[in-house]
């Protein structure tokens, strides 16, 4: 399986319970359905609430827990509210740096435990969604949040995960 994923463990639960070859086989799956090429990476810093809420805090002014948050490495949005945002293309001088993800484990759990959901399936869906977001999708308004649902949906479908929404 190729590495798409760079990963930076700093909680070794991560690493325990497999967020390398997960992040992988995840993202593989979103760049088929969405034909992008394999030779994207994205970075993903494997953490706990403690960093994520710091993370939170300098970049958002959250001081609040959350369960992944995505810094896009290139500007993709569509020029129109409720449009599907653009394409990134690889050429020979850009990075090929989709963006970075940091995902808290002590969050990931605590919502899986609490919407009776098994952790590798909340993980893969936090993945995914962290990825359509390095996508340039968003959910601040009604349009785009449909679009980017609708989309969520059907990858974790061809995952064999159930719709979350």
């Amino acid at each position: 399986m190729i590495n798409i994923a760079d990963i930076v463990i700093e909680d070794k639960r991560w690493s325990d319970f497999g967020i390398q070859d997960l992040a992988d086989r995840t993202f593989s799956i979103v760049f088929d359905v969405l034909n992008l090429s394999k030779k994207w990476e994205i970075s993903i810093l494997a953490c706990n609430d403690a960093k994520i809420i710091e993370l939170n805090s300098t970049f958002r002014d959250k001081p609040i827990a959350t369960n992944v948050l995505s810094w896009p490495a290139h500007n993709l949005k569509s020029d129109f509210i409720g449009k599907t945002p653009n394409k990134p293309i690889l050429s020979n001088i850009e990075e090929n740096l989709l963006g970075d993800i940091a995902i808290s484990f002590d969050t990931c759990e605590r919502e899986a435990v609490e919407s009776n959901l098994h952790f590798k399936d909340h993980t893969t869906h936090l993945l995914v969604h962290g990825c359509l977001h390095l996508l340039n999708y968003d959910h601040i308004n009604d349009l785009d949040a449909l679009i980017m649902e609708k989309l969520e949906t059907q990858l974790l479908k061809v995952m064999g995960i159930a719709d979350p929404y």
